[in-house]
């Protein structure tokens, strides 16, 4: 017989749960959910904090080493696919200690056709060390539920290189052919799969003190990409909150989780303030 699954998410809107998120996970429906973001922990055997007076903070340590950390994602990242729904996307945000590590998993999870992304981003931000190339980007990985039937709105951004092209009487610059003129798009060329996105800075408004929070510029494109209005965005280690608060703001519905009383507190700050 098949499992019953009795969801404590009530809210049609949104819910932010403190806790454990394997629980939490399998008590969802299956293919509850539009989009998933996780930004797990990097597995940095340190414990991360901030550098302003906050003691917000979490540990970064798991047993075993590697192995013990992929033990751990492992099945929330199997619970996942089954609560996304048949158009629905993962992103997993790592960097260059697990990346490739989880990929491997991710493949054997997901099947390597649903492979959607590798996307980094870059944010050039941080220490300049002497003996290796500064480590300035992290990296999405992205899968989807089925290939072909997930949602993607394509983004575009930044400008187009118009030095020395011809300009119109409007100032609108075009290539010519023998077809006669082509414009370019005026929300800018299709974007890539690099991302050049500020990290936050120690002064920005965004900042709430909790260590390893996100650019919410980051999270909109993600949710802009991967879903449409009224869909569920689901965020199960959400820290600072940037992912629910990005969703609310763009009418998605959200599930939000985390371990850390912390984090949660910071959260539900986060959103009362955007209602």
């Amino acid at each position: 017989m098949p499992t019953e699954r009795r969801s404590n998410i009530t809210s049609p809107q949104g819910h932010v749960t403190c806790g454990d998120n394997l629980p939490l996970l399998q008590s969802i429906d299956d293919e509850s959910c539009a989009l998933i973001y996780v930004d797990p922990p990097f597995n940095s055997n340190r414990r991360r904090g901030c550098s302003t007076e906050s003691d917000l903070g979490y540990s970064d340590q798991h047993d075993g080493g590697l192995q013990g950390y992929l033990d751990f994602l492992r099945p929330r990242l199997m619970e996942m696919k089954r609560i996304l729904a048949d158009s629905g996307t993962l992103y997993v945000h790592l960097d260059w200690r697990t990346v490739h590590y989880v990929k491997v998993m991710l493949d054997e999870i997901f099947g390597i056709n649903n492979f959607l992304n590798e996307i980094i981003w870059s944010y050039r931000t941080g220490s300049r060390p002497s003996q290796w190339f500064s480590r300035k980007h992290d990296t999405l990985l992205v899968y989807v539920k089925e290939m072909g039937r997930h949602t993607f709105n394509r983004q575009r951004c930044g400008t187009y290189r118009t030095k020395d092209l011809q300009v119109d009487d409007t100032g609108r610059a075009y290539k010519s052919t023998k077809n006669g003129p082509i414009y370019f798009h005026p929300d800018g060329p299709m974007m890539t799969d690099v991302w050049e996105i500020p990290f936050l800075s120690t002064v920005s408004k965004e900042r709430t003190g909790y260590p390893t929070q996100k650019p919410e510029a980051l999270i909109k494109r993600i949710i802009q990409a991967s879903t449409n209005e009224g869909d569920v965005v689901a965020d199960f280690f959400c820290g600072s909150g940037t992912t629910p608060v990005v969703a609310k703001r763009l009418r998605r519905g959200w599930i939000a989780c985390d371990v850390n009383p912390d984090a949660v507190r910071v959260t539900q700050d986060r959103l009362s303030q955007k209602a």
